[in-house]
């Protein structure tokens, strides 16, 4: 019997940085960039201090999770806006989630 797993073992998470640069490529690619680019380096900078002092690189994940699903998810919405669907009907997710604690 073997102690090797059976399996191949999962490749580590790119780092942050990596992570990072790669998604501001991918941001400066969309036509968003004028707009998502600040805010994306706004939102690293904030985090980064952020993880200096805490010691931590979730927070750096966490933005590097957020930009990836909002670049994802960018092409469905722009879809939806331009089907001309009425979304005046709308329920706020507040009202759905409750007051943030």
């Amino acid at each position: 019997m073997s102690a090797t797993p059976g399996h191949a073992p999962a490749s580590p998470p790119t780092s942050p940085p990596a992570a990072a640069a790669q998604l501001l490529a991918r941001i400066r690619a969309d036509r968003r960039a004028e707009r998502w680019v600040p805010a994306f380096e706004r939102d690293w900078a904030g985090v980064l201090e952020d993880s200096r002092h805490s010691y931590s690189l979730a927070p750096l994940y966490d933005v590097v999770r957020e930009w990836q699903v909002r670049l994802d998810t960018a092409p469905a919405v722009d879809a939806f806006l331009d089907s001309g669907r009425d979304d005046s009907d709308f329920v706020a997710l507040e009202d759905v989630l409750g007051p943030r604690r």
